[in-house]
């Protein structure tokens, strides 16, 4: 399927998207607001500079367009770029599924909420790949230091879905902020005093 616009008109379209103020951030951040969460956002010395931190719960909350991070897409591999082990792997899970891969070309599996472009292709997959890559690492990093990494996707924002998803975002929120808060139990000397005797006549 070929671009149906001019490569200008392309330039300008994808220019006008921008990483931050989207509208799923939007939609999560006016939510946790109208229910008493306060946050803040896009901070530089966490990790990752999270969309949303809430520090009181140690949470950083990802908001993640499905196209820009391959939401469900399946990137395969050529034969040049894992080893042997890793080829066989990929190979026998395209078996499963019935697909085959004669060449070792590079086999994209679209999700339904995420489809990837015809045109430039190679491009796209690309940086959807260092997308995941990234994220994966800043995931682990906040995990190693104690946080917790919430990832809410942008087809989980839909207005059918909007009230689940957040409602789930502020179990996670309350468990974790348990965790974190429980009173430890204080150990405490206890002696034994002899009971009084009442004395006799």
């Amino acid at each position: 399927m070929t671009d149906r616009l001019t490569p200008q008109q392309r330039h300008y379209v994808m220019s006008r998207i921008h990483g931050k103020g989207t509208k799923p951030e939007l939609l999560v951040r006016q939510w946790l607001w109208r229910h008493g969460y306060r946050y803040r956002l896009n901070v530089k010395s966490v990790p990752g500079k999270p969309d949303i931190v809430m520090r009181p719960y140690r949470t950083a909350i990802f908001v993640n367009g499905c196209f820009w991070h391959g939401h469900f897409v399946q990137l395969g591999v050529r034969s040049g770029e894992l080893g042997v082990d890793a080829l066989r792997h990929c190979e026998a899970s395209f078996r499963e599924n019935g697909k085959s891969n004669p060449n070792n070309t590079l086999i994209i599996e679209n999700s339904n909420c995420c489809k990837i472009p015809q045109s430039n292709r190679d491009y796209w997959v690309n940086k959807i790949r260092r997308n995941q890559e990234r994220d994966q690492r800043n995931y682990q990093i906040l995990h190693d230091n104690g946080w917790q990494v919430i990832v809410v996707w942008e087809c989980q924002l839909t207005p059918q879905l909007i009230e689940e998803t957040m409602l789930r975002v502020e179990l996670l929120l309350n468990e974790h902020f348990l965790a974190l808060h429980q009173p430890k139990a204080v150990p405490y000397e206890y002696q034994e005093t002899p009971a009084a005797i009442a004395a006799e006549e």
